[in-house]
C-alpha cells in the first residue's frame, strides 16, 4: 500500500508541477512575442518609445508587479526594461530558472523580415520574466497535502489491513485452539489405559515362571512400547498445557540451588554414561541460585544431558559447566557427538524434528525433548542457544536469571 500510494502521489505531484510551469512558460512566451514588434522602435528611440505610446499590444498581458520585459540589441546590450523584477544576466535564449530569486525567464530572438534581404536577419532579443513565488507556495501546499494525506491513508489502510488479517486468521486460530484442546484431552484420557497396560505388564514380568518362553519377547516388546507411549503422552500433555496459556510459576516458584539439581542429574545418569563408555565431566558453581520449579528444571537439563549421551559414541565426553554473570547464569551441556549441520540448527527446537543421522543413534526418540526444554526455559524467563559442528559435537547453553539478579 505504501509503494502504491507513494508511486501514485509522486506521479500526481510531478504532473501538477510540470503543468504549472508549462502554463508559466506559455504566458512568458506569449508576452515576449507580443513585445517583439516594438524592438525596432526601442532600438531607435529607447525608453521614450515606451513612454510615448499609451497603448502597446503587450501591455494588456503585462503584470508589472510580478513580471518584467527587457529589450536587447544584437550584441546583448540592454535597451529598455519594464516591470518590478530585476534580472541581471547575460542574454541566453530559452528558459532559465533562478531558484534563489524565485524567478523564471524566457528569452526569444527577434528577427527582421525585409524585402531587400532574402532571409530574416537577427535584430535583437526579448526577455520576459515572472516571479515563481506563487507557484512555489502552491507546490508547498501540495506537498503538505500529499504528505498528510499519505500518512492518514497509510494509517487507515494499516488499521484496515490488521482488522482484515485478524478476521481471516480467526477460523485458523479457532481450529488451532481446538486442535490443541483435543491434544490435551486425548493425552489426558490416554494416561489411564496406558497406566493399566503398563501395570499389568509389570505384574506379569515379575512372575517369569508363569510366562511361556515363546511369549517373553512379545511381553518385553509390549512393555517397551507402553513405556514409549507413556512418555509420548506425558510430553504431548505438557506441551499442550504450555500452548494453552503461558505457564506462570506461582506456588512452585522458589529459590533453587542450581548446583543441587545438576549434581543429582549427574549422579542419576552416571551409570548410563559408564555403560556407554562415555566420560562425564563437570564444572559447577555451588552457590548459584535461581527462581523456579526444581522439577521442571530437572526435566530441562535431563533432556539435554540424555540427548548428549544418546548422540555421543563410546569413548566420547559430555561436559556440564556453569558460568555466572552479573544477572544471569549460563549452564552449558557440551558433547563430542555426531553434531548438527549448520542449515538444520534452526530446526532442532521444532517438535517431532530429528536429523536423519540421529534416528540411527536413537531409535526410541520422539523429537520432543528439545521443544520441552525450550518451553521450560522460556517459563523461567530464560533461553536456550546451540552451537554445533558435524562430526565434532554440540553445545547447548541455557541462560537463566539469577535469584538476586
Amino acid at each position: 500500500m505504501a509503494a502504491i500510494f507513494g508511486t501514485s502521489a509522486s506521479a500526481a505531484y510531478l504532473f501538477f508541477v510540470h503543468s504549472l510551469y508549462q502554463q508559466l512558460d506559455s504566458r512568458l512566451l506569449t508576452l515576449a512575442q507580443s513585445a517583439a514588434p516594438s524592438l525596432t522602435a526601442v532600438k531607435i528611440q529607447g525608453d521614450e518609445h515606451l513612454d510615448e505610446r499609451a497603448e502597446i499590444p503587450w501591455q494588456e498581458l503585462f503584470r508589472r508587479n510580478q513580471q518584467s520585459l527587457t529589450w536587447f540589441d544584437l550584441n546583448g546590450r540592454e535597451l529598455a526594461t519594464r516591470g518590478a523584477i530585476q534580472v541581471s544576466l547575460p542574454v541566453r535564449t530559452g528558459i532559465l530558472t533562478l531558484k534563489r530569486q524565485q524567478i523564471r525567464t524566457f528569452t526569444i530572438p527577434v528577427y527582421l523580415q525585409s524585402s531587400d534581404l532574402p532571409i530574416p536577419t537577427l535584430e535583437g532579443y526579448i526577455r520576459a520574466s515572472e516571479s515563481t513565488k506563487e507557484i512555489e507556495e502552491v507546490i508547498a501546499k501540495l506537498r503538505w497535502g500529499l504528505g498528510l494525506g499519505g500518512i492518514v491513508a497509510l494509517g487507515l489502510s494499516g488499521i484496515g489491513g490488521v482488522w482484515l488479517v485478524q478476521k481471516s486468521l480467526l477460523p485458523t486460530q479457532q481450529s488451532f485452539e481446538q486442535l490443541k484442546q483435543f491434544t490435551a484431552d486425548a493425552s489426558h484420557e490416554l494416561r489411564s489405559p496406558l497406566t493399566a497396560v503398563k501395570t499389568s505388564i509389570e505384574v506379569i514380568l515379575k512372575h517369569p515362571e508363569r510366562i511361556h518362553p515363546k511369549d517373553s519377547k512379545k511381553l518385553f516388546a509390549i512393555a517397551s512400547a507402553t513405556n514409549q507411549m507413556t512418555h509420548l503422552v506425558e510430553d504431548l500433555l505438557f506441551l499442550a498445557r504450555t500452548d494453552a496459556a503461558v505457564m506462570v510459576l506461582n506456588n512452585d516458584k522458589a529459590p533453587i540451588y542450581l548446583y543441587k539439581v545438576l549434581q543429582d542429574l549427574l549422579a542419576l545418569l552416571d551409570s548410563q554414561a559408564q555403560q556407554r563408555g562415555i566420560t562425564f565431566q563437570s564444572d559447577l558453581l555451588p552457590d548459584v541460585m535461581v527462581i523456579g520449579d526444581a522439577a521442571r528444571l530437572t526435566r530441562l537439563f535431563s533432556n539435554l544431558l540424555e540427548n548428549a549421551l544418546q548422540y555421543t559414541s563410546s569413548g566420547g565426553t559430555v561436559t556440564l559447566s556453569m558460568k555466572q554473570g552479573s544477572k544471569h547464569v549460563v549452564v552449558s551441556v557440551q558433547d563430542t557427538g555426531i553434531g548438527i549441520a549448520p542449515e538444520r540448527i534452526r530446526l532442532v527446537f521444532q517438535r517431532f524434528w530429528r536429523a536423519d543421522r540421529a534416528r540411527s543413534h536413537r531409535a526410541g526418540g520422539l523429537g520432543l525433548g528439545l521443544a520441552i526444554a525450550q518451553a521450560i526455559a522460556q517459563q523461567h524467563n530464560g533461553e536456550i542457544t546451540v552451537n554445533s559442528r558435524v562430526g565434532e559435537g554440540s553445545c547447548f547453553r541455557v541462560r537463566l536469571p539469577l535469584a538476586n539478579g
